[in-house]
């Protein structure tokens, strides 16, 4: 039961959250298509919808509008343009679907993210309260399912471009430095759903072949090949798939880190991935000319990186495509004071375990998922950039460190972009 009489809204006994989905994906996917596809196979289901596009003349909006009768008494279309839902219009978010839920006659909210939205940022408003405008989400509605769109058939265009949003005059401000590569990786990595749309445009091996790295680069997801964006509405919607910490944790580079021992798989279309660790840090020289030759076949890599130069901060890189994503990712705890380091100890045994009785939690983790790739080639590769036996002994501050400076002042720095051609 929903209150309304005076504005105000209330959850009597028995009220069930109306569930959301989020349909994300890169621009031209098939976004719209899917949207105009759930609308006209809802059944009964009363659906309000809020588009979110980029432009001044919301295009998504009028097409939706002109390929699904929506009634007036039964559904709501909500534009929300020039800006991004995912940073900009968080707040006009937010209180749209306050508003909706407050109007009680709802079964579901669909929500169109514009191309060039990070699905993480939406997903997080639902999970908490906002202080500013005093509205909890959570409390009238649940984020049921995050739903990628990926374009089958100018995937490995988009992926392998090398090119910027801003390049492309689709950046979220002159500020957004984001690659297109980056952004497929984000909405990729981060869903409950993936649509694998325009399968008609593909040859079979190539689709499946894409579908294998997909499963690669997120485990988690239920994907489903569609053509012109017709999917089963119950799929997508009212599916109860989404959980906040499932989808953090399953991404395919996070499932092989935590893996104690890292076994070989059985390649399927050639894809696989492989692991390096190491107790010893890299030369800062060697490490930056590896960066320079990066093979193309590797198409993601993550991790943190341990770098002799820089003994105190742990280095994260983020691979994806032709971009390198190279920055700090923090102090070491063994770098902390002796009593904080403590108290960070005492809290958590499993790192008290691990801790090296010289080295500290100081270590190099990296995941690289490739099609076609020699994994003990760039394992060697790897290693051969880590100090050897006798220059352990040296200083290492005297070591030539070409790789991109960072301020010590973790929270001013960027991350930067290095090796701006790797293909």
């Amino acid at each position: 039961m929903i209150r309304l009489s005076t504005g105000e809204w209330e959850a009597g006994e028995g009220y069930e959250p109306i569930p959301v989905t989020v349909l994300c994906g890169y621009l031209g996917s098939g976004k719209t298509t899917v949207l105009n596809h759930i609308l006209q196979q809802r059944g009964g289901m009363r659906v309000a919808v809020i588009v979110n596009d980029m432009s001044e003349v919301n295009i998504d909006a009028k097409l939706i509008q002109s390929g699904s009768a929506l009634s007036r008494t039964d559904e709501k279309l909500i534009e929300l343009s020039n800006g991004c839902i995912c940073c900009t219009l968080r707040d006009d978010l937010l209180q749209e679907v306050n508003r909706l839920t407050a109007e009680g006659r709802f079964d579901a909210i669909v929500i169109e993210s514009t191309g060039v939205g990070e699905p993480i940022p939406i997903a997080q408003t639902f999970t908490y309260q906002d202080d500013n405008l005093k509205i909890n989400l959570s409390e009238r509605c649940r984020l049921d399912t995050m739903v990628t769109v990926v374009d089958a058939y100018r995937f490995w265009h988009d992926f392998s471009s090398g090119d910027s949003l801003l390049a492309r005059q689709q950046a979220v401000g002159h500020e957004d430095e984001r690659d297109v590569v980056d952004l497929l990786i984000d909405q990729i990595e981060f869903c409950d759903v993936l649509l694998l749309n325009k399968c008609d445009m593909v040859q079979m091996e190539e689709l499946d072949q894409l579908e294998q790295l997909m499963r690669k680069l997120q485990p988690r997801a239920r994907i489903i090949r569609t053509v012109q964006g017709q999917v089963d509405v119950k799929d997508i919607v009212h599916t109860h798939l989404f959980n906040f910490e499932a989808a953090s944790s399953s991404l395919g580079w996070m499932k092989e880190l935590q893996r104690e021992e890292h076994v070989p798989e059985t390649e399927e279309y050639g894809i696989g991935s492989m692991v390096f660790r190491s107790r010893h840090p890299f030369h800062p020289e060697r490490l930056s000319m590896l960066f320079e030759e990066w093979p193309e076949a590797i198409i993601r890599a993550k991790g943190i990186l341990w770098i002799a130069s820089r003994n105190d901060i742990a280095a994260s890189i983020s691979q994806a495509g032709a971009s390198i994503r190279f920055g700090p990712a923090g102090y070491w705890m063994a770098a902390l004071p002796d009593e904080e380091r403590q108290s960070y100890l005492d809290a958590e045994p499993d790192l008290a375990a691990s801790w090296d009785s010289r080295w500290g939690d100081r270590l190099t983790e990296l995941v690289c998922i490739g099609i076609d790739f020699d994994r003990e080639e760039m394992k060697k590769r790897l290693a051969d950039c880590v100090l050897r036996e006798d220059e352990v002994e040296l200083d290492w501050s005297c070591f030539h460190d070409p790789l991109p400076s960072w301020d010590q002042a973790l929270d001013q720095v960027e991350i930067q972009e290095i090796g701006a051609d790797i293909r």
